[in-house]
């Protein structure tokens, strides 16, 4: 049943002293109850800690970590993992908000799957500003909050490493038997999502939930925000993961794909004038193409 099925949400905190409680809050109002909340505040510089301990007064079963450094992302999710009891889990950043009944609707999905092999669900988004005001949506959607254009399911590898799908890794769910088999996010990257869905999909099916399940809150400072200022490490990342993929390519078709991938990264490299790591992805670019004949 359902109901006897336990979910972990990963809480992760930086600097999100303002928004963390509320984000807190809609893991504990889920209409799903057997969830399992972890907070990982990440060495904030702010007063994220005290807001976190002053909350978790109330729900003691609330597991909280305090790094004495600041580790990152992936490392500190991979730590928190190990005390993870649920059979699957939502990476929750601490300025986003699930809908109430985001869990409800992604374990559903994973009961009622067509699919076999199915190690990730996800959905859509509500953007929102730092004052919790609509933006946009992360998909476009209809006059009934249906996305316009159709996301892909199933095995969906080419689609993910390809330039036109995009993944709202915010509105996912993932099993946590496939975050074991891969051995949890790559501590070499500065960001996650990318990566873990690259290689998931190799092997694993994933399905779209036409619902938007979580608001995701837009920040000047935020990862997303930031993307595509010149010489972040977050370029640097995602050669690393292309490289990763060149690996992961079964046949020619799947490497002219990658290319496309690559020289999109080129012309963003040009465009953040970060001219060493253009040339990395040049050299990636000539071995995939070799490969692609």
């Amino acid at each position: 049943m359902q109901e006897d099925v336990w979910v972990t949400v990963i809480c992760s905190c930086y600097n999100h002293s303002g928004f963390v409680t509320e984000s807190l809050k809609s893991v504990l109002n889920q209409s799903h109850k057997n969830t399992q909340l972890i907070v990982v505040d990440d060495f904030s510089n702010d007063n994220s800690v005290a807001v976190i301990e002053d909350f978790i007064k109330k729900y003691p079963e609330i597991i909280f970590i305090k790094n004495t450094t600041n580790l990152g992302l992936t490392k500190s999710f991979n730590h928190a993992m190990q005390l993870a009891k649920g059979q699957y889990f939502i990476d929750l950043a601490a300025d986003d908000i699930l809908l109430s009944n985001c869990i409800e609707i992604q374990l559903n999905t994973f009961k009622n799957s067509r699919y076999e092999n199915l190690a990730i669900v996800y959905g859509n988004a509500e953007f929102i500003s730092e004052k919790g005001t609509h933006i946009s949506h992360y998909f476009d959607v209809d006059c009934q909050n249906k996305t316009i254009e159709k996301k892909p399911s199933g095995n969906i590898y080419a689609e993910i490493i390809s330039t036109k799908t995009v993944i709202c890794s915010v509105s996912s769910m993932v099993k946590k038997l496939v975050f074991d088999e891969l051995k949890g996010y790559d501590e070499n990257l500065s960001y996650e999502d990318l990566d873990f869905w690259i290689r998931t999909s190799r092997n694993h099916n994933i399905e779209f939930i036409d619902a938007i399940l979580v608001q995701k809150r837009i920040l000047n400072n935020s990862l997303h925000a930031n993307f595509f200022k010149s010489k972040n490490k977050h370029g640097y990342s995602t050669y690393q993961i292309l490289k990763k993929a060149f690996k992961l390519n079964r046949n020619k078709k799947e490497h002219q794909i990658l290319l496309g991938r690559i020289y999109l990264e080129i012309k963003i490299t040009f465009k953040t004038t970060n001219y060493i790591l253009a040339l990395k992805n040049f050299i990636l670019l000539i071995n995939v193409g070799l490969k692609s004949i």
